[in-house]
């Protein structure tokens, strides 16, 4: 499973991870594709390392090499 950490202003370290990206075989690329939307977004789960909620984004799918980490955290803070 390819994750992604950032750490934001206040410290915490925020891992991202694909939605079912943990699974394997036909199952795992069945979920892919069903995952992706029509207009090419995925959702990112980000977990943070201290007390604040998990948040979950719509990110394109090719969001963990063309998404910067300045980004990746703009749209963390966005949601929380």
């Amino acid at each position: 499973m390819t994750q992604r950490e950032v750490t934001d202003q206040e410290n915490l370290t925020w891992t991202c991870v694909q939605a079912y990206a943990g699974l394997q075989g036909k199952a795992g690329e069945k979920a892919a594709e069903i995952s992706e939307s029509d207009e090419g977004t995925v959702t990112v789960v980000c977990t943070p390392s201290g007390q604040a909620q998990t948040v979950r984004l719509k990110l394109p799918s090719n969001w963990l090499e063309e998404t910067s980490d300045e980004e990746l955290l703009e749209k963390i803070k966005q949601k929380r």
